[in-house]
């Protein structure tokens, strides 16, 4: 009988032993699982919205993002990139799980560190605009068009035909005002000739805002800056904002990822402020910026038809 026992308990430790290995193995295979699932996630940056998640899923999971790390995002037209953030490039802390924007408008509430105030930007293509109903309506700064070079082969540099109207008409409605210059230059001197339009166009008027270099590709037609390279817009660009330093006046670069990651040498840049322009619903850039430009189809009592739509991020300690 006491054989029978051995060979009985014998048999029940090697059966322990299977088993425990076999728990194990399935452990570590969970584990080896999780961790996959674990990187997979990690590089899910802003921007990076798979198919199946929502437009909240994807405000919601914005983790900041890393030195070294690849972004990958949309443009305005749809299509899909990728880069490499830059670790040298000063980067922004807002926190997104703050921000929501319905038809009730856009908030962002809950850090402590910072608020918005909301504005918008406009041109001679919004007509006459009722100013003192802008400013009723909750918006407190504007950016005006001030000039803009044609995109055509002969550039011709022109003024905003409703400027000097606007300037006027929103600082008495109480409507801080920046100005912007939808630039198409080619060159240095071409960039210095509409800083030179941008200062004569200033002449008896105050700003509470910057003056904004706005370059642009044209997409859907041929234009005079299809072959500039990003090389050349920087230099453009620095030129511009130098110049507006020197009248006195604090330069902002309005941009919008593709630039950020594809054309402007973003170290160059590195003193001026920038107005990002992104239209998802949170900005995709890891980058720091000042100002966001969130829609090209809002609507504004005061207004008629479309008018972009922007927030203002400001400390809380201004604010205050």
């Amino acid at each position: 009988m006491k054989r029978y026992i051995d060979i009985f308990m014998i048999f029940g430790v090697v059966l322990g032993c299977i088993f425990l290995t076999g728990c194990g193995r399935m452990r570590q295979e969970e584990t080896e699982v999780s961790k996959e699932k674990t990187d997979a996630e990690e590089l899910v940056l802003p921007g990076d919205q798979a198919e199946d998640q929502t437009g909240e899923e994807a405000r919601q999971g914005d983790a900041q993002v890393s030195d070294g790390e690849i972004l990958k995002f949309v443009d305005a037209w749809g299509e899909w990139h990728e880069t490499e953030i830059d670790p040298a490039i000063r980067k922004h802390d807002y926190n997104w799980s703050c921000l929501t924007n319905t038809e009730a408008g856009i908030q962002y509430a809950g850090d402590e560190r910072y608020t918005i105030r909301k504005g918008i930007d406009v041109s001679e293509h919004q007509g006459d605009i009722d100013w003192g109903r802008v400013k009723a309506a909750g918006y407190d700064f504007a950016f005006l068009r001030i000039g803009y070079r044609g995109y055509g082969e002969q550039g011709t540099l022109c003024a905003d035909a409703k400027f000097q109207q606007n300037i006027v008409n929103a600082h008495n409605a109480g409507v801080e005002v920046g100005v912007y210059l939808f630039s198409q230059a080619v060159s240095v001197d071409e960039a210095l000739q509409e800083a030179g339009l941008v200062l004569e166009q200033l002449q008896g008027h105050s700003l509470e805002l910057p003056v904004v270099f706005d370059p642009e590709r044209i997409r859907d037609d041929a234009a005079r800056t299809d072959n500039v390279t990003g090389e050349q817009f920087t230099k453009n660009t620095v030129l511009f904002c130098e110049k507006m330093k020197e009248a006195g006046y604090q330069p902002m670069i309005y941009s919008n990822m593709l630039w950020e990651a594809f054309e402007y040498d973003m170290e160059a840049l590195a003193d001026y402020p920038i107005w990002y322009a992104d239209y998802e619903p949170v900005p995709q850039t890891p980058y720091y910026f000042s100002f966001w430009q969130y829609s090209e189809k809002g609507r504004v009592d005061g207004i008629t038809g479309n008018v972009d739509l922007n927030v203002q991020f400001l400390p809380q300690e201004i604010a205050d």
